[in-house]
């Protein structure tokens, strides 16, 4: 089905490209501030990054396009060692090992754009997350504690500068990402800070 949905979204956008008035390309890094939801992990944010490239299509004034390609990093830290360790095999377990979570997505994400006036716009839309890069410490058999993807719905507002953006937004996860069992349900949620510089 989520393919499904993207493979339209992508003729939309394809279409919606040969239509623009106007493309524009840039660049944008900034940091995150995120978290997995369920038992097993922690209730606080914790610091990752984000980086990555973006295109501004413009149907009119007021309407636009922004799909975006960014390498994409989610953090957590365990609420425990015991929830952690039941979820693995491991018969010598390090807590060190155990103190926190990285995974790194390719993310995609397809925004509508409305600007409000000259000096802000607003964005919302999907993202589609493809995990190409993990903690080797949450394996079960030597399989991966966490599903290949993600799915999640983005909004947010955006400082148009000139050539420079600032940017904030909040994407909530979707899907459940736990691919370990249907016992407890994770997923993310992040909030982006960043600039960005349009050529």
């Amino acid at each position: 089905m989520k393919k499904l949905i993207l493979s339209a979204l992508v003729l939309m956008l394809f279409t919606t490209v040969s239509q623009a008035q106007g493309i524009r390309l840039g660049l944008k890094a900034g940091a995150n501030l995120n978290k997995i939801s369920g038992q097993s992990f922690n209730d606080g944010f914790d610091l990752s990054y984000h980086a990555g490239g973006f295109l501004e299509i413009d149907l009119n004034k007021k309407w636009g396009i922004q799909p975006e390609l960014l390498w994409n990093q989610t953090s957590s830290k365990p609420s425990s060692f015991n929830t952690i360790y039941a979820s693995t095999t491991s018969t010598n377990p390090s807590l060190d090992a155990f103190k926190s979570i990285k995974l790194d997505y390719l993310s995609i994400p397809l925004l509508l754009r409305y600007n409000v006036g000259e000096m802000l716009s607003l964005v919302a839309g999907p993202q589609f997350s493809i995990l190409i890069k993990e903690d080797n410490t949450l394996l079960q058999n030597g399989q991966s504690a966490f599903k290949n993807g993600d799915f999640a719905m983005v909004a947010g507002a955006q400082i148009n500068l000139k050539m420079l953006r600032i940017y904030g937004r909040y994407n909530i996860g979707m899907q459940n990402i736990n691919d370990i069992d249907q016992k407890d349900k994770w997923t993310t949620q992040q909030i982006q800070l960043g600039l960005g510089f349009r050529f």
